[in-house]
């Protein structure tokens, strides 16, 4: 089965895991990942530990959710969708009028068919997401409104898959396995991820090291930088965020803090040589864990490429970001501009020529010994000789394919042919 197929069968098994920042969903979210690719390690960082200025908050479980009218109809049902409660909502069995009730109900009045995604993380709260429909049928009377969950010292989850290269230098890859029942905003960063992890771990060779993990969106990043941070600042050369990746409407990219890194410069090409339409965020336009990774004082070389951004598109954050949201093909195509800009960093090379003037290609069968009118012309010969004209050990390969406006893709195998030839070396 191809990853375009393997990727969406993932998210569908995924997708009715309750997940929250700890937890059993984020276990058992990680369980199912190191069945694909066991050599995935498991880690746990204490309830209470400091990350930075944040500290890990107590594990939290839910088991059942329901409100009730004083007619024992039931109203709202967390077993018929994991949204229905707030995310780290406190254990509640009162009964209370519906003007009681309402402060503690969650809808948009705008999408009145969507279940909002409400958290309260950090403060002691609890509450209910219901659609703005269901809301205004809600009559004046008593209701009993239950939720079973439960706070402890426990632990929060992450993955770490490492796969080593002939370098000790790193790619970073990041995801986060937090939220419950989302299909582009969580499960495609999820199956994508893997889908990568599945092909770097084929490669017979790999110039760099690759660093993949799996974490609860904010704290997990910042946990995972206060545990690590000194190693990836000395390591890592390059890497992505990945979210929000699997559907089909466009293509976009946000940037590192500064904007200047190997990541920001592949991920360009690669979406200019595949949407020219593609949609440009800036910096000021950040929402995920790019946050902390390009932070003051930390400042890794991450930057995102996503398909429809976060907070850009319609079901973001609601019950309608379903699995009918994301695609096989939209899933494949975040995954193909996601390795083909790690393909750049692999192979960004500094070439340089090994002769003076232009090399002698016909006599090495690399071009047409018959000199006649538009010999030149042909794409390749012309890409060919326009690459070359390039290769003087000061531009790097994505720089010349940038000059030359050709796909890195296109000129790699050209590049290959012209070191086997030894007309080619790597300046570096």
């Amino acid at each position: 089965m191809n990853p375009k197929e393997e990727m969406y069968l993932w998210a569908k098994d995924l997708w009715p895991i309750t997940r929250s920042l700890t937890g059993d969903g984020v276990r058992e979210t990680l369980s199912y990942l190191k069945q694909l690719m066991p050599s995935l390690k498991i880690h746990n960082v204490q309830s209470g530990s400091r990350a930075f200025d944040w500290t890990v908050p107590d594990e939290w479980s839910i088991s059942n959710a329901y409100i009730d009218d004083e007619y024992g109809n039931r109203i709202i049902d967390f077993s018929e969708n994991n949204l229905h409660v707030v995310g780290y909502s406190d254990q509640i069995d009162l009964w209370m009028t519906l003007d009681e009730l309402e402060s503690h109900l969650y809808s948009l009045p705008d999408q009145p068919n969507a279940i909002p995604y409400v958290t309260t993380y950090y403060a002691a709260n609890w509450g209910f997401c219901l659609t703005h429909k269901k809301r205004k049928l809600l009559k004046k009377g008593k209701y009993h409104v239950v939720i079973n969950s439960k706070k402890k010292n426990g632990v929060l989850n992450y993955g770490e898959l490492i796969i080593k290269g002939e370098s000790d230098k790193e790619v970073f890859l990041s995801t986060y396995l937090c939220h419950p029942s989302m299909a582009n905003d969580n499960l495609s960063g999820v199956v994508v991820t893997m889908a990568l992890a599945k092909w770097l771990n084929s490669l017979e060779k790999r110039k760099f090291s690759y660093r993949l993990i799996f974490i609860p969106e904010t704290i997990g990043s910042l946990a995972y930088l206060s545990e690590n941070l000194q190693y990836l600042k000395e390591n890592v050369v390059a890497g992505y965020n990945i979210t929000c990746i699997g559907d089909d409407r466009c293509y976009s990219f946000l940037p590192s803090r500064k904007g200047l890194t190997i990541s920001d410069a592949a991920a360009k090409h690669v979406l200019e040589n595949t949407d020219k339409n593609y949609k440009k965020y800036k910096w000021l336009d950040r929402g995920s864990d790019e946050r902390q990774y390009c932070a003051p004082g930390v400042d890794l070389p991450i930057a995102s490429i996503m398909r429809s951004k976060y907070g850009e598109y319609a079901e973001y954050h609601t019950s309608l970001d379903d699995l009918n949201v994301i695609t096989e093909s939209g899933l494949n195509g975040g995954y193909q501009a996601i390795k083909r800009s790690i393909e750049i960093i692999e192979n960004n090379i500094t070439p340089r020529i090994t002769v003076h003037g232009e090399p002698q290609l016909g006599k090495r069968g690399l071009y047409p010994n018959l000199s006649i009118k538009d010999s030149t012309k042909h794409v390749d010969v012309r890409t060919l000789m326009n690459l070359i004209s390039y290769c003087d050990g000061e531009n790097t390969l994505l720089e010349i394919a940038n000059i030359i406006n050709k796909p890195f893709w296109e000129l790699l195998p050209l590049i290959e042919t012209l070191i086997k030839h030894n007309l080619v070396i790597d300046e570096n």
